[in-house]
């Protein structure tokens, strides 16, 4: 006897949220050029900032924002970004419903703390039973995988 329902989405595991950022690295960095060309061409000199300086950490400062708005726009719009599609990855709150936009800015700010501690948080989901990531559980998020026919309905 065979079912005809979609198969339900299930928690990703580490690999596919791996794959998702480095597929997700190319809009950002692509976004990371554009603001540093525009920071360049807005100073009088047209020279890039000194490291360390006040006027480089507000080029990272807005490369970090931007990217967070690219990220939190594209879950809350429709649960994936663009390196998250094709791995049929969602974000959703841990209930199952389309996740608060105060949940997704609070995922991304932990995330890149995690990034930025070689990753660590991301290992979370290796032995969290519902596969989460600490961005995850600390913004009532979680990522999910759906299957093929839920994919071509959303």
């Amino acid at each position: 006897m065979t079912s005809s329902a979609p198969p339900a989405a299930r928690p990703a595991h580490l690999g596919w949220r791996l794959l998702a950022l480095v597929y997700d690295a190319l809009p950002n960095i692509a976004l990371w050029f554009l603001i540093s060309a525009v920071s360049l061409l807005l100073r009088p000199s047209h020279e890039a900032f000194a490291p360390w300086s006040a006027g480089a950490l507000a080029v990272w400062l807005a490369c970090w924002l931007v990217s967070g708005s690219y990220a939190v726009l594209a879950w809350r719009r429709g649960g994936q970004t663009l390196g998250m599609k094709p791995w049929r990855l969602k974000v959703v709150a841990a209930d199952g419903r389309p996740a608060e936009v105060r949940a997704l800015w609070l995922r991304y700010a932990v995330a890149t703390v995690s990034l930025a501690a070689c990753g660590l948080g991301f290992l979370w989901c290796l032995v969290d039973r519902e596969r989460r990531a600490l961005h995850d559980v600390v913004a009532g998020t979680v990522l999910v995988r759906t299957g093929k026919a839920m994919a071509l309905e959303g």
